[in-house]
């Protein structure tokens, strides 16, 4: 009889290489998600009833409701866009569990996690609609849109996978 540590048994994320990726992805937009709806509520309240803090140069805090896509464009087609952000979700879940590259997998987890949060502002925010609420933006630095952790998770999230995939094109996709 074989001794236990030769069956293969053993905590879960010791197992199969699909759930040991799809871990990494989950705990990094976890990380995400709880950063980006933790500074949300602060600015809520900190900078309610138009209150502004300057910070350096030209950024500030400064309380907005994006109630529109990217930059408040297309206030009718949000829901569109939180749909859109459902898929692009599970896409990447998709892609997560077939590379294996640490960095892709971390840029993968910056990207569902900053959709994620926004769309959980879609979601359970007041708004009218199914997904209609508003996503709480609050960093501002007066020569871009205001955004917030979430958004800046997706853009570095985002810019890191593309790294990557120049470096290692096939990383993503691959068993």
């Amino acid at each position: 009889m074989r001794p236990l540590q030769d069956r293969g048994t053993g905590p879960a994320l010791t197992g199969s290489p699909v759930v040991r990726r799809l871990a990494v992805v989950a705990a990094v937009a976890a990380a995400v998600v709880t950063v980006d709806q933790l500074t949300k509520a602060w600015a809520v309240d900190a900078l309610d009833g138009g209150r502004t803090i300057d910070l350096v140069w030209t950024l500030r805090l400064r309380l907005v409701f994006n109630r529109g896509g990217a930059f408040g464009l297309a206030t009718r087609l949000a829901p569109f866009f939180a749909l859109a952000a459902v898929t692009v979700v599970l896409l990447l879940l998709r892609a997560g569990a077939t590379t294996r590259d640490r960095w892709a997998l971390a840029a993968i987890g910056l990207v569902a996690g900053g959709a994620l949060g926004n769309l959980s502002d879609r979601a359970f925010r007041h708004g009218e609609g199914l997904l209609g609420g508003a996503v709480v933006d609050f960093v501002d630095v007066q020569w871009w849109p205001v955004f917030n952790v979430a958004d800046s998770c997706i853009v570095v999230g985002a810019l890191l996978l593309a790294f990557v995939l120049a470096r290692e094109p096939n990383v993503v996709g691959t068993p």
